[in-house]
């Protein structure tokens, strides 16, 4: 299966939103397999599996949505703290599929087990059996659809038969763009750093597109790092760099049945044992995991379903964080902010209309706001040389940033989204047909 190039070099293109398209290469303890199951009925790749043929430690968030997916159920009730590997299917959710969905997971597990049984046998010097409790999941795609469990069942030989041990760039954007829907673009990020003296790589890849608001979690992203980490850390580390992060983005203003974000360490690195998630070693490491997850997250808003801009949202010394964050989220779930951007109309009022729905106390006359430069309120008033035709040439750009300061304390939060274009009502409303 070749690579769609051309969503690649869009995607190569947008340096000046995401920074540069990161080279992914190899990282220690992890292999990877990518092969269509026909799941589109076509021969785009649609299914990857990352195996750890020593075991990884991992940790997780899942969506705090109600109606949740028979994977997240299953994923929930494994409870080794090391799993050997992870199966991500596309096209479809498996969510109200009810016990034959999960049981159609649990004869993937077997199967996949018993195959990576054979190859431990095959390939290492001390095997190890491989139990269908050392596998996890994850679906995406429609909701409500019969599982594909014959096609999936059917092509875990050809998948553990492609596994590779050494990772390429080429390997990482064909399980980047495995995982797509109605995404246009691969998304991943890398960082380095140390943990002490040793040098440790963190790699992550996401998909998502629409269907986009943080709950705990947002979308689908995978976190690969060759730390040595205990589980208990990996999830204190996760759980701290959501919040500005993946909980930090909105497309569209939904929570996806699906969400997850899975942190994996190999510890092929070998640095010095860590478990205390407050020990001075991980600073550096906490901060580029920090990266990372945001790397990915603006990633998602930037390919967000029919967008056009990238729109980041400041909200500044409010009372509180929760109330800076409610601010945020009001104006960037707003249909009407988001069509004025698309519009590149500057009609800020629509922006002050969004912020006073959001059921925070805020003094009107107290508030400034600006579109990246230009100012347009300060203290609760037109700005006396605020400038319509400058916010219209500010307008045009394919980057938006807004900033609003509330002036009643010292507590900020950023959030991003996208823009609504004519694009994104014809990709829902087509998106079965």
């Amino acid at each position: 299966m070749a690579i769609n190039l051309s969503n690649f070099l869009i995607s190569k293109k947008d340096r000046s939103k995401m920074a540069d398209f990161q080279d992914l290469d190899h990282l220690d303890g992890l292999s990877i397999s990518v092969t269509s199951a026909n799941l589109y009925n076509n021969s785009r790749d649609d299914l990857v599996l990352f195996y750890f043929r020593n075991g990884a430690e991992y940790a997780s968030v899942y969506t705090q949505s109600k109606v949740i997916s028979e994977n997240i159920k299953w994923n929930k009730s494994i409870k080794n703290k090391k799993i050997k590997a992870l199966i991500v299917n596309s096209r479809n959710a498996n969510c109200l599929t009810g016990l034959k969905g999960f049981n159609s997971l649990k004869e993937i597990a077997d199967e996949t087990a018993k195959l990576l049984t054979d190859k431990q046998k095959n390939d290492e010097d001390d095997p190890k059996k491989i139990k269908p409790t050392d596998i996890i999941f994850g679906c995406t795609g429609t909701i409500g659809e019969v599982f594909p469990l014959n096609k999936i069942k059917s092509s875990i030989k050809d998948l553990v038969n492609k596994i590779k041990y050494t990772q390429t760039k080429y390997l990482w954007i064909k399980a980047a763009m495995s995982i797509l829907t109605t995404d246009l673009k691969p998304k991943l990020a890398m960082e380095e750093c140390k943990i002490g003296n040793t040098k440790i790589k963190i790699y992550g890849i996401a998909k998502g597109s629409g269907m986009i608001f943080p709950n705990m979690a947002t979308t689908l992203a995978y976190l690969f790092t060759d730390a040595n980490l205990p589980s208990a850390t990996l999830k204190k580390i996760l759980k701290k760099n959501i919040n500005n992060t993946f909980n930090a983005i909105t497309c569209d203003g939904d929570t996806s049945t699906n969400d997850m974000i899975t942190f994996f360490s190999t510890g092929s690195a070998k640095n010095k044992y860590v478990n205390n998630v407050n020990d001075i070693k991980l600073k550096e490491f906490d901060k580029s995991v920090n990266n990372v997850l945001l790397n990915l997250a603006k990633r998602v808003v930037s390919d967000g379903e029919g967008a056009s801009k990238f729109i980041q949202i400041d909200v500044l010394n409010c009372k509180s964080e929760d109330d800076a964050k409610k601010l945020g989220f009001s104006i960037a779930n707003s249909s009407l902010v988001k069509t004025a951007i698309a519009g590149e109309d500057p009609n800020w009022g629509r922006i002050m209309m969004a912020a006073g729905k959001s059921d925070v106390e805020m003094n009107v006359n107290a508030i400034s706001l600006m579109f990246g430069n230009n100012k347009v309120l300060e203290k609760g008033q037109l700005y006396k040389n605020y400038s319509e035709q400058q916010l219209k040439e500010y307008m045009k750009n394919d980057s938006i940033k807004i900033i609003l300061e509330i002036n009643s304390g010292k507590k900020n939060f950023t959030c991003y989204t996208m823009d609504f274009t004519k694009k994104y009502i014809d990709i829902n409303s087509d998106y079965r047909t």
